[in-house]
């Protein structure tokens, strides 16, 4: 219900009583000064040698990304286990030690910063641990094991920036996005069509497990491929994973949900699976260049769910109603043109890259200063019901 007198009791400091503020907040206001920041130095505005194209890909996985997933992932174990998750003083402590990483990749991207950043997702992954082993949340422990591999993921890459270890450093980064995507596709088959049937009473959806299954596989296996290098097989794999994820898809039935921008983004952010996974195999076959596969996961898809997501996760929990305004709803548009203005100057026109790359920075951090101005008096204040969290 939504409550328009809030009571001056309920109107406390609550930015630490669940997982989604700090941390939504942070990602937010994090992703419109990150990407216009690294865009003053890419063309040569700013001259700040930290901040090359390997800080760009690390801080939007490792800063960006990560950030959102612990949150949400706080914000939703308390509901999957009814035990609590780090609130106040401890989740100070880990948005602190977040907010520590990012300043130190900026700063210097030494050993100490590094050490700070890696730090972050065994802490996290550690706290949300121990309440699915309390719980027997054993559906659920799959996402410690994502958090662990993404942890490692992130030390490897600082290893092979320091040279201690002969990787590219840029491997284990495509490694976590490959990590999230199949998170991204797990999670999406759970909550995609059960939001898109509570929210649309008597739409029609057909899902078959097998077909999810092998989606998830296929799509893990083909991006494990591209990693590994290994295109001869990893090409036709890629579009078999394409194939599967499109139906599975289509059996949400996503066009019901084009007049509910709250569902149609979630949808369409999710659909940048099946089209990077197309693309995945073109690039293999050195017909596209990588960012094309790389920007349609990171941008189209991971952006697209995180901004449907944390506006959802946010309203409903800080006790307001589950619909999506201007605000929002221009945020989501946003987004997914950056996707299809960063992937399109790849794929279709490569003379005009750079005015891609101009074009998505700027409605990102549009999207993302949007998101961050319109929540931040929801976020740190208590829910108007009065209710915990």
């Amino acid at each position: 219900m939504l409550i328009l007198n809030e009571k001056p009791e309920t109107a406390r400091f609550a930015l630490f009583a669940l997982g989604f503020r700090p941390f939504y907040l942070l990602a937010a206001l994090f992703a419109a000064l990150a990407i216009p920041l690294w865009e003053l130095v890419l063309f040569g505005i700013v001259t700040l040698p930290v901040l090359g194209v390997l800080w760009h890909a690390h801080e939007m996985i490792f800063g960006f990304a990560t950030a959102v997933i612990v949150g949400f992932l706080f914000t939703a174990g308390r509901n999957w286990t009814g035990l609590p998750t780090p609130t106040g003083r401890a989740l100070a402590a880990l948005a602190a030690l977040w907010l520590g990483g990012r300043i130190g990749m900026v700063l210097s991207a030494g050993a100490i910063a590094a050490v700070i950043d890696v730090l972050f997702l065994p802490a996290a992954a550690t706290a949300l641990a121990m309440v699915f082993i309390k719980a027997e949340n054993r559906r659920n422990y799959f996402i410690i094991g994502l958090l662990v591999l993404l942890a490692l993921a992130n030390a490897a890459s600082h290893l092979a920036r320091f040279d201690l270890i002969a990787i590219d450093p840029l491997q284990p980064l495509w490694f976590a996005l490959g990590l999230i995507t199949v998170l991204e596709t797990v999670m999406g088959g759970r909550v995609i069509p059960m939001f898109t049937a509570s929210a649309l009473r008597g739409v029609k959806q057909w899902q078959h497990q097998r077909l999810n299954q092998a989606a998830i596989f296929c799509t893990g296996m083909a991006l494990l491929l591209w990693v590994l290098g290994i295109n001869s097989f990893g090409a036709p794999l890629a579009f078999v994973a394409a194939t599967l994820q499109f139906a599975r898809c289509i059996g949400w039935n996503p066009w019901a949900a084009r007049r509910t921008p709250l569902l149609w983004i979630l949808h369409l952010a999710h659909l940048w699976i099946p089209i990077a996974l197309t693309l995945l195999a073109l690039v293999q076959w050195n017909l596209l260049p990588r960012s094309a596969t790389v920007h349609a996961l990171a941008v189209g898809a991971t952006g697209g769910l995180i901004i449907g997501m944390v506006t959802r996760t946010a309203l409903g929990h800080t006790g307001r109603m589950l619909v999506a305004g201007k605000v929002e709803t221009g945020a989501y548009c946003l987004v997914q043109l950056a996707a299809v203005a960063r992937v399109l100057s790849l794929v279709a026109f490569p003379g005009l890259v750079i005015y891609g790359i101009h074009l998505a920075a700027t409605l990102w951090t549009l999207a993302f200063a949007l998101y961050f101005v319109r929540y931040l008096p929801w976020l740190i204040r208590a829910r108007p019901d009065g209710r915990a969290g």
